[in-house]
């Protein structure tokens, strides 16, 4: 029996007996959660698997058993992670649809449908920016065929020739809805050619018809040659989740015709006909595995529970000490953009960090909608600066595979109102895959774009939402109100190993300001005290700070001294800073155009509460927008907005309190 006969068999075969052993183990109660078996469908993860290194990135769904064993996970790990236990591939955090090990390439597997496809391109676009061979494997079932992500994984793979392979495993139901039902064009592989790359039909029950589609699309891509789409026919013959019914969708006499169309007893088959293996040696194997899946259930029972202690361990990474901000003063009068600032750190960082690059909508040679990337085009090139299509769901999925192997994306999406359209893959990949690997996988992406009413944008060219994003674990959400602020924070996103929303304030965006020439960095969740008072602190948000330093200035005159802080960033908040500045003032005002219902505001104010009650002397006053989209007409834009006048005016009300 050659060694590439033995691996098709024997990892066939370990998958099987693994499987039909979580089944029992979820019977018992071992398995706490879902439990998704990979049985029936063993030759496609062993047949693609056979074709890549441990360098090469596979990206999975929520049934990746076959894929982590076939990538080289030890049973004993996939056992081990779904009793709960602390030895587990994801440490107890994933269970059956979250299988972490991106040691061997396994980068991990997801509850939601799509993701994958794109993570996969992402990680497809890093290795083609180092300019290395390795490949990216997406395994995804015919359900995510008509997912958007399908789509929108698959063009952007397309168009930039990215070492991709696309492994449709078509089981023929999409959890109990046919595909057959589902799809307008049932057949997945001819939809390649809509794409302008190969599209290859192949028997799933087949280990080595797979093995050969999977050969010449791993070639083809460590050559250049771009990505292939793969459709593999097969079928799952246990329930789409342990403990579901099986019989309200198809029949029993399905499933046993399936049965009977076996994978590995097609290839045991093939192996003691052709006489390639004798059949006491493949029972050796078998019996092998038997003890080996043994064994591996009794380390998991025995193992060691996660500590409880360790539930929110690796949220965010370490966070980065930077040297202190040099102040504004630091500048010598020198005054640019806020545009100009973050330019500035942008370049200085690419040119010093070649894994940095940028995807967004008219970033490359046309420099951005508001000179965000000017010039950088010539210095860097094409890879570096990616003009993308309209796919905001796409390029945004793609940066976090990207970030997970290797590289810092940043994603400049002109308007966040644009960035709600990858609101999924922000929140359930992008903000946990840090959280989920247990640290193993970073995810230093900046997501930078507009934010504000102005400029009669009307509704889908105005929002903000950060409140929405700072509620979010994982991420980190700034806020810069100055060009000075701008720079510093730019640079400090660009060198964490978290990801960063970055908001820019739409009407700030050409103010100018003392900005020093040299790199700075200002840490996140450390306020600026913009004004100092000792009558009144108002907290304001964006473009507020501006609107509320001219209304500190009125009231001057006026004998009122008002304290003006930025919190720079919402998610950390520099609630220290805040409760000084109540400490002495005994009043304070939150001024935010956002709206007020659970925003930021009620979050500073509850925290205030909470540790500052007794410094009070009035109620906590809030000033935001009106709850309403944002109007076109100039006249309706200024009446949901906080103005300068009602800003000062709602100081005055608290000075009276």
């Amino acid at each position: 029996m050659n060694p590439d006969s033995r691996f098709l068999y024997r990892t066939m075969q370990l998958i099987r007996v693994a499987e039909e052993q979580l089944a029992r183990c979820h019977a018992r109660g071992l398995v706490h959660g879902a439990c998704h078996t990979y049985v029936g469908q063993e030759a496609i993860a062993t047949g693609v698997c056979a074709h890549l290194r441990t360098t090469d990135a596979i990206f999975s769904t929520h049934r990746g058993h076959g894929h982590a064993l076939a990538k080289g996970l030890p049973v004993a790990e996939l056992i081990a992670e779904l009793f709960g236990r602390a030895s587990g591939c994801s440490r107890g955090r994933g269970g059956s649809m979250h299988l972490f090990s991106p040691e061997i390439g396994m980068m991990g597997t997801s509850g939601i449908v799509g993701p994958c496809i794109l993570q996969a391109a992402g990680a497809g676009y890093s290795f083609k920016l180092f300019g290395s061979d390795e490949v990216a494997v997406a395994f995804f079932g015919d359900g995510a065929a008509n997912n958007g992500a399908f789509h929108e994984g698959l063009n952007l793979a397309s168009i930039w020739k990215l070492p991709v392979l696309f492994v449709c495993e078509n089981n023929q139901f999409a959890t109990e809805v046919p595909f057959a039902y589902s799809a307008g064009n049932p057949d997945v592989a001819s939809r390649g050619a809509a794409y302008g790359m190969p599209g290859v039909l192949v028997d799933g029950n087949d280990v080595m018809a797979v093995s050969r589609a999977a050969g010449e699309a791993a070639e083809r891509a460590r050559a250049g040659g771009g990505p292939t789409l793969i459709e593999c026919r097969t079928y799952r013959t246990r329930p789409h989740s342990e403990g579901m019914g099986d019989y309200t969708y198809r029949t029993r006499e399905d499933v046993a015709a399936w049965r009977e169309r076996c994978p590995i007893k097609r290839y045991r088959t093939y192996l003691i006909e052709s006489g390639e293996a004798a059949e006491e040696e493949l029972a050796a194997i078998d019996a092998e595995l038997q003890a080996e899946v043994a064994a591996a259930t009794l380390a998991g029972e025995s193992a060691p529970w996660p500590e409880a202690d360790a539930a929110t361990d690796h949220v965010y990474a370490l966070a980065r000490k930077a040297p202190p901000e040099p102040g504004v003063a630091a500048g010598n009068g020198r005054e640019i953009s806020y545009a100009a600032a973050t330019l500035e750190a942008l370049d200085y960082e690419m040119a010093a960090n070649p894994g940095i690059f940028v995807f967004g909508e008219g970033i490359g040679k046309r420099g951005g909608n508001f000179g965000s990337t000017t010039g950088l085009f010539d210095k860097y090139g094409a890879a570096r600066l990616c003009d993308t299509p309209i796919a905001e769901r796409g390029f945004v999925g793609m940066a976090c595979g990207a970030a997970m192997t290797g590289t810092r994306p940043v994603i400049d999406f002109m308007f966040i109102d644009f960035l709600n359209d990858a609101f999924g893959e922000i929140i359930n990949q992008i903000a946990k895959m840090q959280y989920m690997s247990s640290g193993r996988l970073r995810m230093p992406i900046l997501l930078r774009g507009c934010i504000g009413i102005g400029h009669a944008a009307a509704t889908h060219h105005s929002g903000s939402y950060y409140s929405i994003y700072g509620h979010i674990p994982g991420l980190r959400v700034v806020i810069p109100s100055s060009p000075y602020d701008a720079k510093g924070l730019l640079t400090h996103a660009l060198r964490c190993q978290d990801p960063v929303l970055f908001l820019e304030p739409r009407e700030l965006m050409s103010m100018k300001g003392p900005v020093p020439s040299e790199p700075y960095e200002i840490e996140f969740g450390r306020a600026r005290i913009l004004r100092e008072g000792k009558d009144a602190t108002v907290i304001a948000i964006a473009f507020m700070t501006e609107r509320a330093m001219t209304a500190a200035k009125l009231l001057a005159e006026e004998g009122v001294s008002v304290e003006v802080i930025d919190p720079r960033t919402v998610s950390p908040l520099d609630t220290t800073t805040i409760l000084a500045s109540v400490r002495k003032t005994g009043r304070l005002l939150i001024v935010d155009e956002a709206f007020a219902p659970f925003g930021i505001g009620a979050e500073i104010a509850a925290q205030v509460a909470d540790t500052g009650f007794n410094d009070l002397d009035a109620p906590i006053r809030r000033l935001n927008g009106a709850f309403a989209p944002t109007p076109y007409s100039p006249t309706l834009e200024a009446a949901v907005q906080p103005g300068v006048a009602a800003i000062a005016a709602a100081i005055r009300a608290l000075i009276k309190e």
